[in-house]
């Protein structure tokens, strides 16, 4: 396997999506998002009334409702080590940010004495009786 993907060869599974689609096929790939590349697939409408057959087909993971996988498909991810982050700080959140990256603090401003804009004191107040 290269990467965060990993490779399984071969391996017949059926593939359900939160829209009601089957996609039954080979698994080729599959990723931590559980993205999963298939080959040989046969996909079935919502109804199951219409049929494609389809060379090869990606399907995104945060689609996917169910899988049908097989047992041995499954003692072999089983076997496989687990890859954590090596860096704790480059994989936190979302937005990528380090700390080398955030701007510095500013040092907080002084208010300005008296004048200036609407409502200001006057520079030179007079007293009315």
């Amino acid at each position: 396997s290269s990467g965060s993907t990993q490779s399984t060869g071969d391996h017949p599974m059926l593939v359900e999506l939160k829209n009601g689609e089957t996609y039954n096929g080979n698994l080729v790939k599959c990723d931590t998002w559980m993205n999963i590349f298939l080959k040989d697939v046969i996909c079935t409408s919502k109804d199951g009334d219409q049929f494609w057959k389809i060379p090869e087909c990606f399907v995104r993971g945060s689609t996917i409702k169910n899988l049908r996988i097989p047992d041995e498909v499954i003692d072999l991810v089983k076997d496989e080590p687990v890859k954590r982050h090596q860096n704790f700080k480059m994989s936190r959140g979302r937005g990528g940010a380090r700390v080398g990256n955030r701007p510095q603090p500013q040092a907080a401003k002084k208010p300005k004495q008296g004048g200036g804009g609407r409502g200001g004191k006057a520079k030179n107040p007079t007293v009315n009786n």
